[in-house]
């Protein structure tokens, strides 16, 4: 009876232990700075190049490719999601768009985008992770209020269900979403 005690005892330990004991918040940061990094400097690079309506191209094409090979390196799934978005496809469930209005709150609270995430383990072992995305200045031209008239003919274009304009900076534009697989 003692030692069916203890396992039990030692069970509940485990499942109980914090967030921050979790590896995959840690990898999760990586993996979001990552993916943050690595799409700016394509869209900074479009822009200088060959400007806003190619740029469009790096969001529709490149962050869904980075997405895909950083889901692979981790064995996580990654992607992005946002209350108002772009893509239909990054749509948040519902777990996600409680997240993301909590965020969006912090946000308006005047807490910086920098800081604010969720890392969350399931009773399955599963995981998931959300981090901020700030709406910065080199969004606007297509993200803002006032969008050239060839671009949101380009946004229209390719995303004829275009919910993600009319942000300033600062406010929440998204996150980017990681969810792991369960441990066993």
């Amino acid at each position: 009876m003692k030692s069916r005690t203890l396992a039990i005892t030692a069970l509940l330990a485990a499942s109980m232990a914090s967030a921050a004991d979790d590896p995959r918040e840690t990898r999760s940061r990586e993996i979001s700075a990552a993916f943050q990094r690595e799409l700016g400097q394509q869209l900074t690079s479009t822009l200088q190049a060959r400007g806003p309506v190619e740029a469009i191209a790096v969001c529709r094409d490149a962050a869904p490719a980075i997405a895909a090979r950083l889901s692979t390196e981790s064995g996580a799934q990654v992607g992005r999601t946002a209350l108002r978005t772009r893509n239909e496809r990054n749509a948040p469930d519902e777990d996600a768009r409680r997240v993301l209005e909590a965020f969006r709150s912090r946000l308006a609270d005047g807490e910086d985008a920098a800081g604010v995430e969720s890392f969350r383990m399931f009773g399955d072992g599963s995981a998931r992770y959300l981090k901020a995305i700030g709406t910065q200045p080199l969004c606007l031209g297509c993200h803002g209020e006032n969008i050239a008239p060839d671009i949101a003919a380009a946004i229209a274009e390719n995303y004829p269900t275009d919910t993600a304009t009319g942000f300033s900076v600062g406010e929440l534009r998204g996150a980017f979403v990681i969810d792991w697989p369960a441990v066993r």
